[in-house]
């Protein structure tokens, strides 16, 4: 055995790469515990000896073992699995994984509150893989690539979902009543068959480029356009294919789709990877990701790109650096993705709480009430102990109640605040009042608050299982949640405790 030295390096490409896909995004430091390599490939023989089976396709006991090894290969009790990780080149921190595909992650011992009912998902809105693996599926009615938001009109429907690797939105007229239920509608492509940004043609009212953030916006819709770098509203929910926008926010009409206007600085009417939106009490909110901001409009915009009023994240409407070009503060950012507002149906002294995750400083920011000034600092941050500190899971590989690691999707429930911490795929969840640094006190997707794996270290995603988790939203009873990474949309119902309050959410 040979020993790998534990190390860091950075995940991701620069904006300025060419050809960059929007999942290379943020750029962000990843942390390796030290783990053993086996010098020498395992025989076949090596491998029938511990396994009793040589499923090699190229027979012969002194060659090497070709057939791979899943975690539906390992004895049950696991009394050999340390060996195993040694000969088959498998970090220790893989001691972790659990046996069985069908485990619950959510059946914890840890005396937990739960925020969602322990039995799983509802609905499930995705076609799966034919197998294990997550791979890019062929468009359909009923299937998604890496959806990134979803939004419940009403608690009967309509729901829209940003199919975002397919760059289109899906809508179903009603409460979805079964799995896999195919859409009613499409927006952003010819039919359910077609893909591509903007349908592989000009960019219009009716096309999308990355689609990530959409929330219902007064009696009508409205969706982050994230690489057309710009906000599409609907002043009315579009209950058809192909429905155009009746306004664009981020570029001075229907036709154009360049970061920033193609001008190397920002502006107030000027946008660069919006990623979130939100519209609360006649406002709109918009996380304006690659300029590293959040923009508000102190009224639902009437004309095509109208100025934002007021900014957080940056001193003045012009300046994008991250974390305006110095260290971490309580009122930077660095990748803002999610916006929404904590306060409905709680005690009147908690206010109401404006929330952003900044997935990349690892941290959800808090304002104990709605900013009034341009890069009003935040009141708390969870997920760091300091202002200042950013690092993921707080420096260390495994994470923790009180550490993030790329949170992307907030929504507030009553008196509770659920995190969708992303690169850890799980929920996280806080209620009632939180300092700097608080930890959660409940848990959706893992075992414990120190487990990681994607759909829980299972082979394949289960009812209660999370893979990146990007957006969720709550209406009424039921969680929405953008299970980004297996490629489905999770209709899951509140908990009892939860349901006793009711809500406002987006994500």
């Amino acid at each position: 055995m040979v020993y790998i030295p534990g190390g860091s390096f950075i995940m991701g490409s620069p904006e300025s790469e060419k050809r960059r896909f929007h999942t290379e995004s943020p750029q962000h430091q990843v942390i390796l515990q030290p783990f053993y390599m086996s010098k020498y490939p395992i025989t076949q023989d090596q491998y029938l000896a511990i396994m009793g089976k040589n499923p090699s396709y190229f027979k012969g006991g002194n060659r090497p073992f070709e057939n791979g090894i899943t975690s539906r290969d390992f004895p049950t009790p696991c009394s050999l699995f340390p060996v195993l990780c040694s000969l088959f080149s498998v970090p220790h921190y893989l001691l972790k994984m659990k046996n069985s595909p069908n485990i619950n992650p959510n059946q914890n011992p840890e005396k937990q509150p739960q925020m969602l009912n322990p039995n799983g998902a509802k609905i499930i809105l995705g076609t799966p893989s034919s197998d294990s693996l997550v791979v890019p599926l062929a468009p359909s009615p009923t299937t998604m690539f890496g959806p990134r938001g979803a939004c419940l009109i009403s608690e009967t429907g309509p729901l829209w979902v940003a199919d975002t690797g397919h760059h289109r939105l899906l809508g179903w007229r009603k409460f979805p009543e079964i799995d896999t239920q195919p859409a009613d509608w499409v927006i952003g492509q010819s039919d359910f068959s077609q893909e591509g940004q903007n349908a592989n043609g000009t960019t219009t009212a009716a096309t999308v480029s990355v689609p990530t953030g959409i929330c219902a916006c007064g009696e009508g819709l409205a969706v982050a356009d994230a690489w057309n770098h710009r906000v599409l509203i609907w002043k009315q929910l579009p209950e058809d294919n192909n429905v155009p926008a009746d306004i664009v926010l981020g570029q001075a009409d229907f036709s154009q789709n360049e970061s920033n206007r193609g001008q190397p600085e920002t502006a107030a009417d000027r946008m660069h990877w919006p990623y979130g939106v939100v519209y609360h009490q006649g406002k709109l909110w918009v996380a304006d990701t690659g300029n590293r901001r959040v923009l508000m409009w102190h009224q639902l915009p009437e004309v095509n790109g109208q100025p934002a009023d007021l900014v957080l994240g940056q001193a003045n409407m012009s300046f994008r650096d991250e974390n305006g070009g110095s260290e971490a503060t309580a009122a930077s950012m660095r990748w803002p993705h999610a916006i929404t507002f904590w306060g409905n149906n709680v005690p009147q002294q908690y206010g109401d709480r404006l929330i952003v995750t900044d997935a990349g400083n690892n941290r959800v920011m808090i304002w104990d009430a709605i900013p009034t000034e341009n890069n009003q600092p935040c009141s708390v941050v969870l997920g760091q102990s300091q202002f200042n500190t950013v690092q993921l899971n707080q420096g260390v590989y495994f994470p923790s109640a009180a550490s993030l690691s790329m949170p992307y999707g907030v929504a507030a429930v009553a008196n509770w605040l659920i995190v969708a911490d992303t690169a850890n795929s799980r929920l996280l969840g806080w209620r009632d009042t939180v300092d700097i640094g608080t930890p959660a006190v409940a848990l959706i997707g893992q075992s414990d608050f120190q487990s990681k794996g994607e759909n829980a270290l299972s082979l394949y995603p289960t009812r209660q299982s999370l893979c990146w988790p990007y957006g969720i939203s709550v209406c009424g009873n039921t969680a929405v949640i953008a299970d980004s990474g297996n490629n489905r949309v999770l209709l899951w119902s509140l908990n009892q405790d939860l349901r006793k309050d009711t809500i406002y959410s987006t994500y």
